[in-house]
């Protein structure tokens, strides 16, 4: 039977965690990164490699991990004003997303909120909640609901992830490309470089598979999106199609 960690062992295991990460950080990288994604947070100065090895370490010492466990984990990663632990609490999820039940959307929604940086906002949405609405949007009602309230947010990060939770399937020829259109549709003229730089992003990886859906999709809409957008959206479409495109974007 699983046996779940305790907020204070969980407590525990972050401050080691960041112990280990600190010892192994470097000023040089910390101020680096943080000056890179203009954050307000604190920097170890830790590089992902590093990062990962050392979470997958933590892990093995919980083979019995379970639910109420990670949930305990990952808030005593996230406490305090650490990138590397938010980071690390991120990959914990990663790494054991098929623990999380449908309800988790909220505790995910909470940290996006919280994150303030695509550093973390991408390592959420894609990775974690991502696979989790592929795994129970078919069982529970609630999730496309949810998701629909992210892609209307006010906070653009939030909006951000309603966009990037489509990645992954999409990249693989697979997805519920329709409700990622419908997002990317009613946010194809925002303002904000962080929705516009997702929509390319999304589209482009989908276009590895299904150029001809992209096209479709974009080229009627072309003028009404962003340079970014289009830049990324046309990468792998065939010459044709991707000429079509910037024309009907610059026209």
């Amino acid at each position: 039977m699983a046996r779940s960690v305790t907020s204070r062992h969980a407590a525990a295991l972050a401050d080691r965690l960041e112990a280990r990460l600190r010892d192994q950080g470097t000023a040089e990288r910390a101020a680096g990164v943080k000056a890179y994604l203009k954050s307000d947070l604190d920097f170890l100065g830790i590089d992902t490699q590093t990062l990962r090895r050392e979470v997958k370490a933590l892990l093995a010492e919980l083979p019995d991990l379970d639910r109420p466990g990670l949930v305990a984990l990952v808030e005593a990663l996230w406490r305090g004003r650490v990138f590397e632990r938010r980071n690390a609490a991120a990959e914990v999820l990663t790494m054991r997303v098929g623990l999380l039940q449908a309800r988790d959307l909220d505790l995910l929604e909470r940290l996006i909120r919280d994150s303030h940086t695509w550093a973390l906002v991408d390592a959420l949405a894609p990775s974690v909640a991502g696979p989790l609405v592929e795994r129970e949007e078919g069982r529970h009602p609630e999730v496309e609901a949810t998701l629909d309230r992210w892609a209307a947010d006010e906070d653009f990060w939030v909006r951000r992830a309603a966009l990037l939770v489509h990645l992954l399937p999409l990249r693989r020829g697979e997805g519920d490309f329709a409700r990622f259109a419908r997002y990317a549709d009613a946010m194809l003229e925002e303002r904000e470089f962080f929705v516009r730089k997702a929509i390319g992003w999304v589209l482009r990886e989908t276009g590895k598979k299904r150029p001809s859906l992209v096209a479709e999709w974009l080229l009627p809409r072309a003028a009404r999106a962003s340079g970014v957008t289009v830049r990324e959206a046309v990468k792998y479409l065939g010459e044709a199609e991707r000429q079509a495109i910037l024309a009907a974007y610059r026209g």
